[in-house]
């Protein structure tokens, strides 16, 4: 069976198609209006060997924040869709990422309690044009709609672009960990016998 998601979300801000399949190849076909998430999600898929399919359309001339934070949206929701009943998953996903000088860690848990937990700051306030502080809005509002338990540490770093690119990728290693299949998980992995 296919662990697959599909969203479409249209407001008066921002137009969105986005398809994710979990057990992908790594492929990507992006295109949303802002580069540098283009990059980074292009580094989830790569990373997690997921496929990411995103069509986006927003008011980017206002500036990137609606279509930064309806994209976490639709992510998020995606994900929760492809993992189903989350049946035989492992759940918890930890992974740390050097980027040159910095150093990121995420840690996953797809508990079906939505929380995001950030200790990290930025350099610099930008990265070309992009905001940096929607980093935050982004990885706040998938975790929402994923309903998932994302804690995100920057260990260190000097370079903004670094520190993110490392948060993207580890953000995407863990994900990978947790979503795994276990043939010894009989059920989904929990005591209360449902996430």
């Amino acid at each position: 069976m296919k662990r697959e998601g599909k969203v479409y979300r249209k407001t008066n801000e921002t137009e969105i198609q986005l398809a994710f399949e979990l057990d992908g190849e790594g492929k990507s076909a992006l295109k949303t209006g802002v580069p540098f998430m283009d990059h980074m999600l292009d580094l989830v898929a790569k990373h997690g060997q997921f496929n990411l399919d995103i069509d986006a359309n927003g008011d980017i001339e206002i500036d990137d924040h609606h279509t930064t934070e309806d994209i976490g949206i639709c992510l998020g929701q995606a994900i929760l869709q492809s993992l189903g009943d989350k049946k035989g998953i492992k759940r918890y996903g930890n992974a740390f990422v050097p980027m040159d000088d910095a150093l990121a860690q995420v840690v996953i848990d797809l508990s079906n309690r939505p929380h995001l937990e950030f200790r990290g700051e930025w350099p610099s306030q930008k990265v070309g044009t992009f905001d940096t502080e929607l980093v935050h809005e982004f990885l706040w509002k998938l975790a929402l709609e994923a309903r998932m338990n994302l804690h995100v540490i920057v260990h260190y770093g000097r370079n903004t672009h670094h520190i993110i690119e490392a948060i993207f990728k580890a953000f995407a290693r863990a994900l990978d960990e947790a979503t795994l299949i276990d043939d010894r998980v009989k059920g989904v992995p929990s005591s209360k016998g449902m996430l």
